[in-house]
């Protein structure tokens, strides 16, 4: 077997194409999930047990359901009801809020890791209850969650060929549709097993650098 470097050549417009879908879905997938992963967990907070139960069941259902079938309920069994959204955005949702139900139970070992004073201080000094958890409570568990939370970054990155099930063209459904075209597997491949490898090294030197930043 020989390395053909003109198939690398003309594999490279498919890869950045797919590169740039790939990066599309982590960025858009990282923010719903954090965003939704907060809602659920202050809204496991809640004091009525009415609040907590649904999003018990709702998250813990979420959570221990494969993303693969996630993904094909989404795609193919709601248009049935009449909800269709193109495949990148179902994209984008099934993973949102798959991780989003992961990111609560950071999110709420950071609030559990608050020390009791603050809340008795927050208390002591008559605040609001929405200016203590917006001043007081949520800025310091954020700072504690943020190197758990970038944990699942790179998570979603490795869950992103899944997409292919959908039609989505991420990098290995650039692969796969190259490699077809051409009947050349070895090179598409090995490039794009390169390529999650060099983003997932890079994405944890972010994240360490950033935990020391934020532990000083």
């Amino acid at each position: 077997m020989t390395w053909d470097w003109d198939a690398v050549s003309d594999f490279m417009p498919y890869f950045w194409h797919g590169l740039l879908v790939t990066l599309q879905v982590v960025a858009l997938g990282s923010l719903l999930s954090f965003s939704l992963g907060l809602v659920w967990a202050l809204l496991m907070r809640v004091p009525s047990r009415w609040v907590r139960w649904p999003v018990g069941v709702v998250t813990e259902f979420v959570r221990d359901t494969p993303l693969l079938v996630q993904l094909f309920f989404l795609f193919y069994v709601l248009p049935e009801w009449g909800v269709t959204f193109s495949a990148l955005t179902t994209g984008v949702v099934a993973i949102g809020l798959h991780y989003s139900t992961y990111t609560m139970q950071v999110y709420r070992a950071g609030i559990e890791a608050v020390p009791v004073g603050q809340w008795e201080a927050a208390t002591a000094l008559s605040l609001p209850r929405r200016r203590t958890w917006t001043a007081v409570i949520l800025p310091q568990a954020l700072r504690r969650v943020i190197p758990a939370l970038g944990n699942y970054v790179i998570s979603m990155l490795k869950d992103t060929p899944m997409l292919m099930v959908i039609t989505v063209l991420e990098m290995l459904g650039r692969a796969r549709l190259f490699s077809q075209a051409s009947f050349q597997f070895t090179e598409p491949l090995t490039v794009i097993g390169v390529a999650f490898i060099v983003l997932s090294y890079l994405a944890s030197l972010l994240l360490r650098a950033l935990e020391r930043r934020l532990v000083r």
